[in-house]
């Protein structure tokens, strides 16, 4: 067991030394005042006379693992440090500093750690406020839930991926708490196969929006990992808006908890599971902890603390075979097809990659094989995109901080398509004789794969701002041919 010696025992170092004897520690404590020396050794603590600032000091602790030097005085405090390891001693030394320029002294001199009351209040703060915000809002939540008597609509983003619907997921847990049915809803397809995978193996219940009574027929609207508001029939407001991202419209939510500096939405969820001292299901807990690593790449991309300490709480809940099984889901004869021709076809410019499909039956194996060329070496944006259904239909994937891929998207076909998405995944529907000015026939299938290949191309590497760089061009599609 470690030994220890607290220099100096004013406030401070009493509390630590009644904690470290609390806790069984042999602690030894050395002050140059006899008065307070005598009045710890009335609580029976091992104190001793010692002017810490002397070269004697050294000896003192000698034989101690751990010196804690606490005095409010940092000029004393650097004359112990510097007497100690002038002496040659190799003990671990925490040191009290008083500003940032003593720290830097003070670490200089050989201490191990220092400490600088003020950092170190500030940080309490923040952890306090912190603590006390999120019950501040647990309350307003629980409110909101409490005080409505329809069920709950649960909007998801469109073609929602596993942080949003984790999200939906665990709010709606969280309402059935209050006694409060919840739907969840979404536009657009489960299109990824691990998503699908992810939805199926966990039994998660979707409503498709086509399929859902009106939004003004719930009793409360909620948009969770949803980015923007879109638009609502019947004009309906917004009860609860919970994302990791600030929307890009103005949204005004009777409940809103929009935190930029944490990854996932997940993440927030987790947190209020937390606060409302609740156990999540084994699928609930799952749901959260995919959410949380698909959307940090399995903590590769922009971690922070919360989502690793909510990954830790969630851990234990989760059922791990289920979650092996939605990484690795069999692919599809389509999927592949469709990820053979876009590598074929691949055109790279800079360390952006743009591939043509051609026609597609699913245009779900897009986004899988947006997913898959990013792996690719040197490649941090890509763009895939294939005709189906009169229409052309693009996925993007990104893992370049400096780009906002759904917003490129949105600047790259605004006025001809629908574009959506964030910072990291985007996609676009654009209808096929509008951006060709050529009516869709069996006759003109080659001209226009060739003309929509050419202007689609031309259309992402200038919205990247990569145009005119040098390319690197595979396959004979990708000459237009």
């Amino acid at each position: 067991m470690s030994t220890y010696a607290i220099l100096g025992c004013g406030s401070v170092g009493h509390i630590v030394a009644e904690e470290l004897v609390d806790d069984g520690k042999d602690v030894l404590i050395l002050d140059k005042d006899d008065s307070r020396v005598e009045a710890l050794r009335d609580q029976d603590l091992n104190a001793q006379q010692q002017d810490i600032s002397e070269g004697e000091v050294a000896d003192a602790v000698s034989d101690r693992d751990v010196i804690l030097i606490l005095a409010s005085d940092v000029d004393a405090n650097k004359a112990a440090v510097s007497a100690i390891r002038d002496h040659g001693g190799d003990q671990f030394i925490v040191v009290r500093a008083s500003d940032p320029v003593s720290e830097d002294e003070l670490k200089d001199l050989g201490a191990d750690i220092v400490i600088n009351p003020s950092t170190v209040i500030a940080d309490s703060a923040l952890r306090t406020l912190e603590s006390g915000e999120l019950e501040y809002k647990a309350r307003q939540l629980a409110d909101i839930l409490t005080e409505t008597d329809e069920t709950l609509a649960i909007l998801t983003h469109d073609n929602p991926d596993p942080d949003s619907i984790a999200s939906a997921v665990a709010l709606q847990m969280i309402a059935r708490e209050y006694d409060l049915e919840a739907d969840i809803l979404y536009r657009g397809d489960i299109g990824h196969q691990e998503n699908r995978a992810f939805v199926n193996l966990l039994g998660i219940e979707l409503t498709s929006r086509e399929e859902s009574p009106p939004l003004s027929e719930y009793g409360a609207v909620a948009l969770v990992d949803h980015m923007k508001s879109g638009d609502f029939e019947g004009n309906v407001d917004v009860d609860i808006f919970i994302d990791h991202f600030e929307p890009d419209e103005g949204i005004d939510a009777a409940f809103m908890d929009v935190r930029p500096n944490v990854s996932s939405t997940s993440t927030i969820l987790t947190k209020y599971i937390q606060e409302f001292d609740l156990s999540p299901s084994q699928a609930v807990a799952t749901a959260l902890l995919y959410g949380i690593r698909a959307e940090t790449l399995d903590f590769k991309r922009d971690t922070t603390p919360a989502d690793l300490t909510a990954a830790a709480y969630l851990y234990p809940f989760a059922n791990h075979d289920t979650l092996e099984q939605v990484e690795s889901p069999s692919m599809s004869p389509e999927t592949l097809d469709v990820l053979a021709e876009a590598i074929q076809n691949r055109e790279v410019q800079g360390s952006h990659l743009v591939s043509n499909a051609g026609f597609i039956r699913d245009r779900d194996a897009l986004t899988q094989a947006a997913s898959h060329l990013l792996n690719l070496e040197g490649i941090t944006t890509t763009a895939v995109f294939g005709i189906a259904d009169d229409k052309i239909y693009l996925a993007a994937r990104s893992k370049d901080i400096r780009m906002n891929i759904g917003k490129v998207l949105q600047d790259a076909f605004q006025g001809i398509g629908e574009a959506g998405g964030h910072s990291t995944q985007g996609s676009v529907e654009i209808p096929l004789g509008i951006f060709t000015g050529i009516e869709t026939s069996e006759n003109n299938r080659d001209t226009l794969l060739s003309l929509t290949e050419e202007a689609v191309r031309r259309k992402l590497f200038q919205a990247m701002g990569v145009e005119g760089a040098s390319s690197t061009t595979t396959g004979e599609s990708a000459n237009g041919n």
